[in-house]
C-alpha cells in the first residue's frame, strides 16, 4: 500500500486505518472499508486507487471460500443446468470431456470471468462472478469455445476465426439475453438487442487480441464474418435463450 500523503508541515494526513492483512478481522474490515468507499473517504495514488487495494485484499482474505463456492456452483450446474449438460454431452460426442479436473476455479486479477485453452480446459474466475447465473453463462460461453475447437480446425492467428468464435459464444451461451442486458448492463434497446450485445462483446474480445490495432479494426473483423457466424447455431437447433 502506498504511504500516506504528507501535509506541508511533514505530518501525515489522517487516513482510514489499514492494519496488516494477516491481522485483519475480515468482517470489520469489510464493513468499515465499504462505508469509507461509499462516503468517498478512501483515496490512493493516481495509479493504484485505494478501492482497488481494498478489493484485492478482500479477495486474498476470502480466496478459499470464494473458490469453494465456485466449485460448488460448477458441480451443481454440471448436474442440473440444461445448457451446461447439453454442451457437456456435445463436447463428449466430439471426443472431449469436461469435468472437475479441467473446468477449474481460480482467483483472477484481470477483468474477464473465464477463459478456454485447448490444452488445459476451462478457467473460471471465481472472484468475478456476481451469482450462479453469471457463472452458468460463463461456463456455457467457454463450452461453446471448446466445441468449436473440437469441431473445426481453428487457426489461433486467424483473426476472422477468432471473431467467429466470439460471435458464436456470445450468441449461444445466453449471456446476451434481454434480461441480463437490461438488469446488469443497463442496455435498454428493444430492437435487435441480441445482435447489438453480441457485436459489442465480440468487438471487446477482439480488441484484446494481438494484431488488432483498435476498436475500429476489431469491429471491421467482426463485421466481415458476422452473417455466417451469427446465424450458425450448431450444436443447437436454434438459439437456446
Amino acid at each position: 500500500m502506498p504511504p500516506p500523503e504528507q501535509a506541508p508541515d511533514g505530518a501525515p494526513e489522517p487516513t482510514t486505518p489499514q492494519p496488516p492483512a494477516q491481522k485483519l478481522d475480515p468482517i470489520y474490515y469489510n464493513w468499515s472499508s465499504t462505508f469509507s468507499i461509499m462516503l468517498g473517504r478512501m483515496t490512493g495514488s493516481r495509479d493504484i486507487p485505494l478501492e482497488q487495494n481494498y478489493f484485492s485484499e478482500m479477495d486474498t482474505l476470502k480466496a478459499e471460500s470464494i473458490c469453494k463456492r465456485c466449485d460448488t456452483n460448477r458441480d451443481y450446474l454440471m448436474q442440473y443446468s440444461p445448457i451446461i449438460r447439453f454442451m457437456r454431452d456435445e463436447v463428449w460426442k466430439l471426443g472431449g470431456e469436461l469435468n472437475d479436473q479441467n473446468v477449474i476455479c481460480r482467483m483472477c486479477t484481470n477483468e474477464q470471468s473465464g477463459g478456454f485453452s485447448l490444452d488445459h480446459g476451462i478457467l473460471l474466475c471465481a472472484n468475478k462472478f456476481r451469482n450462479r447465473g453469471h457463472q452458468e453463462d460463463t461456463m456455457a460461453h467457454e463450452m461453446v469455445h471448446a466445441w468449436d475447437h473440437l469441431k473445426w480446425k481453428v487457426e489461433p492467428e486467424n483473426l476472422r476465426h477468432q471473431a467467429c468464435l466470439e460471435i458464436r459464444a456470445s450468441t449461444l451461451s445466453g449471456e446476451c439475453r434481454f434480461s441480463r442486458e437490461f438488469f446488469t448492463k443497463n442496455q435498454w434497446r428493444i430492437t435487435e438487442q441480441l445482435q447489438h450485445c453480441v457485436r459489442r462483446r465480440a468487438t471487446l474480445s477482439m480488441m484484446a487480441r494481438p494484431g488488432v490495432t483498435d476498436d475500429v479494426h476489431a469491429a471491421k473483423i467482426v463485421n466481415e464474418v458476422w452473417d455466417n457466424c451469427f446465424t450458425d447455431t450448431r450444436p443447437f437447433d436454434e438459439i437456446y435463450r
